[in-house]
């Protein structure tokens, strides 16, 4: 059974300064563990109740995680959900990636700092096939639990560096695309074959320092009376013009 010893230990691990000490994260609900599961990422331990156990019991019984069954009062004591009737695991934090992204498409996000927002845009890269993500130092932590639960389960699928983008840019050599309010259309913007997509600041946009860095500036026209696009939203728009010139 869940203790309450165990219970203590997992709720620290909403703070970042244990996550850092404990080097372990924790995702909550049946599809973020289910996807953690399912991923061949190393896990430490899984809470959950009795019925998620014996549906999932291949699964379950793959994996040399420590297995305590737990009520779904306790998976709501130990976690961030008001309501979870399944499970919620925790993981050893992946070193961070050495080698720099070599894909042909980069996403690259400017002090994204909301970690709701960071864990759609995982999602987005990961829906639009961008497996590779670039982070300025600034940005929300991955390993924050509203980033994973957020991402739903892409984080497990999605490459992350956090890297001074003022440094990475120049040193990527391929084009970079800047979404910017007074850039070109969207919707006649021509995309090479490889490059990096940028996003600012879900208030102030791209930092004037990476402007210099930026060879297509490129915008999302707009036809209402809306000031803005949240950050996510504006980059699923870019991502799916992106790949209109893309080979499937």
């Amino acid at each position: 059974m869940l203790s309450k010893q165990k219970i203590k230990f997992i709720r620290s691990l909403q703070i970042k300064k244990n996550r850092l000490t404990e080097q372990l994260f924790f995702v909550e609900g049946a599809k973020s563990v289910l996807e953690l599961l399912g991923s061949g990422m190393p896990v430490t331990g899984l809470a959950a109740t009795q019925e998620f156990l014996d549906e999932h019991r291949a699964l379950v019984s793959a994996t040399s995680a420590e297995i305590l069954v737990a009520t779904e009062a306790q998976l709501v004591q130990a976690g961030t959900f008001a309501s979870n009737k399944a499970a919620l695991a925790w993981a050893p934090i992946p070193e961070a990636p050495s080698a720099l992204p070599s894909q042909s498409w980069v996403l690259a996000l400017d002090d994204v700092r909301d970690p709701g927002n960071l864990g759609t845009l995982l999602r987005i890269a990961d829906w639009y096939g961008l497996k590779e993500v670039v982070c300025s130092p600034t940005t929300a932590e991955l390993w924050n639990p509203k980033v994973l639960h957020a991402s739903m389960g892409s984080f497990t699928r999605v490459r992350v560096w956090y890297l001074p983008l003022e440094t990475y840019l120049p040193q990527a050599n391929r084009p970079v695309f800047g979404a910017l309010l007074d850039g070109e259309n969207v919707h006649t913007q021509e995309f090479t074959a490889e490059g990096i997509l940028l996003m600012g600041n879900e208030a102030q946009g791209i930092a004037p320092d990476l402007m210099p860095h930026i060879t297509h500036q490129v915008s999302i026209p707009r036809f209402g009376g809306a000031e803005s696009l949240n950050v996510a939203a504006a980059t699923a728009v870019l991502c799916d013009n992106l790949r209109r010139h893309q080979p499937h």
